[in-house]
């Protein structure tokens, strides 16, 4: 019913940048609130940031300062810029969403893209 999409992943120097994006697509008369999660190797998955559809974000505290997420509604798409990457931000980057339909509300996941950081 609702599809997410994830691009924009790949390999950076510790120092650059990336800018994730995260379409949605399917049976959806609104989105809510639209996030980014992330999962390194062996350890839990956590919340990178999020945006809700009034615009209000948060973020996790090991990226303010140096992330910055925001979404087009018309484009149903989230976007994750990511400056200033460190090693420690090497993970596979997911993007979540809640959406509203005929359904009621669900939430949706995407399938993630991998973010490599050299040191």
């Amino acid at each position: 019913q609702v599809q997410l999409v994830e691009s924009g992943g790949g390999l950076v120097q510790a120092g650059g940048s990336l800018r994730l994006s995260c379409a949605a697509s399917g049976s959806i008369l609104s989105i809510n609130d639209m996030g980014w999660y992330r999962q390194a190797p062996g350890k839990q998955r956590e919340l990178v940031a999020r945006i809700t559809n009034a615009g209000t974000t948060n973020y996790a505290d090991s990226v303010k300062g140096r992330f910055t997420i925001s979404r087009d509604n018309a484009k149903k798409t989230a976007y994750l810029q990511m400056d200033s990457l460190k090693p420690e931000d090497t993970a596979v980057y997911s993007c979540n969403a809640e959406t509203s339909g005929s359904y009621g509300r669900i939430r949706a996941w995407g399938q993630g893209t991998q973010v490599t950081v050299s040191s």
